[in-house]
Formats: structure tokens, sequence, C-alpha cells
């Protein structure tokens, strides 16, 4: 169980491209709270996250340790899954 910071990078486009976005809590609603349509890759510096595919924590997850992500497509996910909420995982959780 991770009990310090939490800290992810969120960016656009593969590769760390386009907007990005630095989190350091939960987040129900991407669109919403940082007007970014997709979630294509990022990078976790602290903590460990769940990813959800649709708003208010719904839909398929996937989870997320320390580690650079340059694109969602080579984890697995389809062309067309995005993300749009992510929860930091703590003991509450």
């Amino acid at each position: 169980m991770h009990r310090g910071q939490f800290r992810m990078r969120i960016y656009e486009k593969e590769n760390f491209g386009g907007q990005m976005h630095e989190m350091m809590d939960d987040c129900d609603n991407m669109m919403e709270r940082y007007r970014m349509s997709e979630c294509q890759s990022c990078n976790v510096m602290d903590g460990h996250w769940l990813m959800y595919e649709q708003p208010n924590y719904r839909g398929k997850m996937m989870y997320m340790k320390p580690g650079e992500y340059r694109s969602m497509r080579d984890m697995g996910t389809s062309g067309s899954t995005r993300f749009n909420s992510f929860r930091r995982i703590t003991d509450s959780c």
C-alpha cells in the first residue's frame, strides 16, 4: 500500500504529446475538469492509480503503477478505449 504522495501526468496524445495535465488527486470527469477528450499516454510518478473508461469511476478500468506509458494501445486497450476518470489507490479505496 502506498502512503506517500500521488502524482501522474496525463497526455492527450501518444509519446507524451499534446495537451498535458498533472494530477495529484482523484478526477471523476476528465472532460469537465481539463477539457481533454482523450488520454493516450501517461507518466505515473508517484503512487498507484486506477483509470476508468467512463466518468464517475465506471466502465472498464486499468491499474497503473509508477512508470512511463507511452501508448495506451500498447497496453492491450483497443484504439477506441478512452479513459475519463482516475482514482488513486489508497487504504480507503
